[in-house]
């Protein structure tokens, strides 16, 4: 039989930085404030972590987007890492979890500190060309060189043409798009870290302006400054730190034709999210039906519809009506959906902010949105490149 790797591994600790629109702490300071956080979580001392890396490496592409290098992270936490993941090209999110997975399997490091930081919001203060497409800059690079002449100068107007084929396929409507938003804010205001934990409801969420076709404003996530770390351990070296060790049971990825500019599919699916789906449960005995609560990533409200079909979750063209009225994906029902306020009402930490929830769930800190006896989570990850892990506390 084979041992996959991630069944060599587990999730030791998280934890988060505070996180601010903008905050006044920069953002090297706030990825040691979460790196420390999650290391003293751990019940480990900074000489315990041998290996260290973050999504995406240190970008110059500018806006906020990764301002912080491992490299720059350990000389500021005083890590002497024996393994490093310097970047993670494109749009791979779990990439650094899943290399720092396979390090620890091959005998490279024991515990490595996986942190995300952004400082999106401080970049959008000073500038609001800051942002990576903006129509000052001269030249565009990357997957943005194959929208941005098309006049798609946000990645809201490619997924509104997804949201726009899916409601035309399978019938859906606003309202039961709406309730991703309603959802995510109903359980965010149990979420001191989160940034928007005003009451939203669905009347609120129809007022909200449209920016592309059928996306409003409160189908976007939200650009802030803050830092998300985890460490991932060796299982024996895990059986006697202070947390008990959430298992990885199982991960699977892939990486699609968005990330090139390249179009696949019809619209109403993401196909490289699908091969995620099938190799993530390729890799275990566990179903959807065993998963007791979910964060699924919700880069836009649609996202999240395309996810839980990818994952089997739900058949094909059926996230729709599972959705509406927002009673099945409530903290109480069949499915308990992104119950730290996701990244509509959380903040966009790019999908860590759903693992640093699943941890949140499963080792029961979760106070009022806290999931009842909660022992499995499924989680999901990216737009462009695809990312799915399973986490399960015995």
């Amino acid at each position: 039989m084979t041992l996959h790797p991630e069944k060599l591994t587990c999730i030791t600790s998280a934890a988060q930085s505070e996180v601010g629109r903008p905050s006044s702490r920069t953002a090297l300071q706030l990825t040691a404030d979460a790196c420390l956080a999650a290391i003293a979580d751990a019940g480990l001392e900074v000489s315990d972590i041998d290996g260290i890396a973050c999504y995406p490496g240190k970008s110059a592409e500018g806006g906020g987007i990764a301002p912080v290098s491992p490299s720059e992270a350990a000389a500021v936490l005083g890590i002497d890492p024996n393994w490093t993941l310097a970047s993670a090209e494109g749009f791979s999110h779990m990439a650094p979890i899943f290399n720092a997975i396979t390090a620890i399997a091959c005998g490279l490091a024991r515990h490595v500190v996986v942190f995300r930081s952004v400082a999106q919001a401080t970049a959008r203060m000073a500038s609001r060309s800051s942002t990576l497409m903006s129509g000052s800059r001269n030249r565009v690079e990357g997957n943005n060189a194959w929208t941005v002449p098309f006049n798609a100068l946000s990645p809201i107007n490619t997924f509104a043409l997804y949201a726009q084929a899916y409601f035309e396929k399978y019938g859906a409507n606003e309202e039961q798009l709406g309730m991703i938003a309603v959802n995510n804010r109903r359980n965010a205001a149990h979420n001191e870290n989160a940034v928007y934990r005003k009451p939203l409801s669905l009347d609120d969420y129809l007022a909200s302006r449209v920016i592309s076709t059928p996306l409003r404003l409160l189908d976007c996530d939200s650009h802030i400054d803050g830092s998300t770390a985890i460490v991932v351990s060796h299982r024996d070296a895990a059986k006697d730190l202070k947390n008990p060790p959430l298992h990885i049971e199982s991960m699977g990825m892939a990486v699609g034709g968005l990330w090139v500019g390249r179009y696949e599919g019809d619209f109403t699916s993401m196909p490289a999210a699908h091969k995620a789906g099938e190799m993530l449960w390729s890799r275990t005995d566990l179903k959807p039906a065993d998963m007791d609560c979910a964060q699924i990533y919700d880069g836009f409200s649609i996202h999240v519809w395309m996810w839980m079909e990818a994952l089997g979750l739900v058949p094909r063209g059926e996230a729709c009506r599972f959705v509406e009225g927002g009673k099945r994906i409530a903290l109480d029902g069949e499915l308990p959906l992104n119950t730290g306020g996701g990244q509509l009402s959380a903040g966009r930490f790019h999908g860590y902010g759903h693992i640093h929830e699943a941890t949140v769930q499963l080792w029961h800190r979760g106070g009022g949105r806290q999931v009842e006896d909660a022992k499995t989570c499924i989680i999901s990850n990216g737009g462009y490149g695809y990312g799915a892990m399973i986490l399960r506390r015995d």
